[in-house]
């Protein structure tokens, strides 16, 4: 496997950087020990510009070429997860209730590994936009980022990102042109009758017979509504009501998410779902509100930009460890990709423990694969003297 050399030789750095990371999480925005560790490398390393604070604790850093030329960018994101680690590892979190249970410390250390070669060699035209995000799993800093203006303000012409995958071999990699990743919506439905004695139901607005019937509606709109070969899913996830086995309660609730490719499928979702609450509520005589939130969406990936990272993998790591790829999951480099061409690509990890476990850890052997497929992704988008 044709990892860099140079980045093969600092690995240890690399995994130093993620076990640090690792011990000492932070969630969502509020990322001020990790982007103060990132910037300390960013300045070791050289880089020509860091900018701080964007997003509150995002920085965008810049790397010029030895040639003027666009720039592309590359992203990781820093953000943990609200769990209780329980990996058992000799570097676990040091901040109670947080653990880095995505691997985005992993995606940092190989974004700044990358970042330290870059600034090295400069065996490339333009310059390197190095964006270091923070609240993808809860937030939507990427899309905040946007929001502030990186990609006018850096004049990102293109941009890439990279997660890690368990379950997958180390070395190989998974992407698709196209629709890669869902929308995630979330509804949440608030029913309203009138309590009383469960031996006198007739005297009470039951809320809880509206709230099954809700549910059980909910769920024809992916079988009735829908064309049956479009990507759709529609999840109730929690429904909560009463509190003793003698009391009809007052109010019930309902809430779940909605999962698509198509924002005209979402908008039949939402559509579909109001009328819903609203002749149910009308039929059990009872009052109901539906609140849609619309949240990440779809990760689509530039057709051709995809091919390229596809090049770009197969660089490192050979034609047979390249697979396509799509599924309904979610990730909020889709604010990116709206706002420029790119792709994301996922990478394996081993047979690690999953995504979003207690028991998860970020593999370092993986590390300078990953730096080394965004370096590829510079010295072939930017070439010197082309």
């Amino acid at each position: 496997m044709p990892v860099i050399n140079r980045i093969a030789g600092f690995a240890d750095e690399m995994k130093a950087w993620r076990q640090h990371l690792h011990a000492h999480p932070e969630l969502t925005f509020e990322l001020h020990e990790t982007a103060a560790f990132v910037q300390e490398r960013l300045a070791e390393f050289g880089v020509d510009e860091v900018h701080p604070g964007i997003a509150k604790t995002g920085i965008v850093a810049i790397i010029e070429g030895r040639e003027p030329g666009p720039t592309i960018g590359l992203r990781a994101d820093m953000d943990a997860l609200p769990i209780t680690e329980t990996s058992g590892v000799d570097y676990p979190s040091q901040n109670a209730g947080a653990m880095h249970a995505c691997g985005h410390d992993g995606h940092t250390a190989m974004l700044l590994g990358a970042a330290k070669y870059l600034a090295e060699t400069r065996n490339f035209a333009g310059r390197v936009a190095l964006i270091f995000q923070p609240a993808e799993e809860d937030g939507g800093g990427a899309g905040v980022m946007v929001e502030e203006g990186i990609m006018d303000r850096f004049e990102i012409a293109q941009v890439y990102g990279l997660h890690n995958t368990p379950g997958m071999p180390v070395g190989h990699f998974l992407t698709s042109p196209g629709a890669m990743l869902a929308a995630v919506d979330t509804f949440h439905v608030h029913v309203k009758g009138e309590g009383g004695h469960a031996a006198n139901p007739q005297e009470t607005r039951d809320p809880i017979p509206a709230a099954v019937a809700t549910i059980q509606a909910i769920q024809t709109i992916s079988s009735r509504n829908h064309y049956a070969l479009d990507d759709l899913v529609i999840s109730v996830t929690q429904i909560h009501a009463g509190s003793a086995e003698n009391i009809v309660p007052e109010t019930a609730y309902i809430n779940g998410t909605v999962r698509t490719y198509d924002p005209a499928v979402q908008d039949m979702v939402e559509k579909r779902m109001k009328e819903i609450v609203a002749g149910t509520a009308a039929a059990f005589n009872v009052e109901a509100e539906l609140i849609y939130e619309r949240w990440y969406p779809a990760t689509i990936n530039h057709a051709d930009k995809a091919a390229f990272a596809v090049e770009a993998a197969r660089a490192v790591t050979g034609e047979a460890q390249i697979e396509d790829f799509r599924e309904m999951g979610a990730e909020d480099f889709s604010f990116l990709l709206q706002a420029r061409p790119g792709a994301f690509i996922f990478m394996g990890q081993g047979n690690t423990a999953g995504l979003h476990q207690p028991d998860y850890d970020f593999n370092d052997e993986v590390a300078p694969i990953g730096a080394s497929y965004f370096v590829k992704l510079v010295e072939m988008a930017q070439p010197l003297g082309r």
